[in-house]
């Protein structure tokens, strides 16, 4: 004989768990972009923290990554917010976002190393999040 019971609750855990995913991912995602957004403003700045390596084969302005930074990590909190809330077109545009923060912050590495490592690795693990949470499955 078949619970009822049992199926609801698992539909429930499942609900859950998939909550849990898109909440962290979109937490990573708020910290990964505020993070983005503060480099923004310190290369727009022209903070002494940077230092740039002249022989670099993709140097820009210190100026012009700050503004690449800022607009990248404006994005990134909008759509950390939407992701937080459960819209449909956060998924997507976490996983656009991330990705193209990575590819960012590649970039940057000569400026801030580290920090660019950093980045990529909480980016990494958004898309993950992301990908791998699938809300069809939670009626399943």
């Amino acid at each position: 004989m078949s619970n009822p019971y049992s199926a609801q609750a698992e539909s429930s855990a499942k609900q859950g768990f998939a909550f849990g995913i898109s909440i962290v991912a979109a937490a990573l995602l708020f910290v990964a972009s505020l993070i983005a957004l503060f480099q923004g403003i310190s290369a727009i700045a022209k903070d002494k923290l940077f230092v740039a390596t002249p022989d670099y084969v993709f140097q820009f302005d210190l100026t012009t990554w700050g503004w690449i930074h800022l607009v990248l990590g404006i994005i990134g909190l909008l759509v950390a917010g939407g992701l937080a809330f459960g819209a449909g077109w956060a998924r997507v545009s976490a996983i656009i976002i991330a990705s193209i923060s990575i590819i960012a912050q590649f970039l940057w590495l000569p400026y801030y190393p580290w920090w660019a490592i950093l980045i990529i690795a909480i980016d990494l693990i958004v898309i993950w999040a992301v990908a791998t949470w699938q809300p069809n499955d939670l009626t399943s």
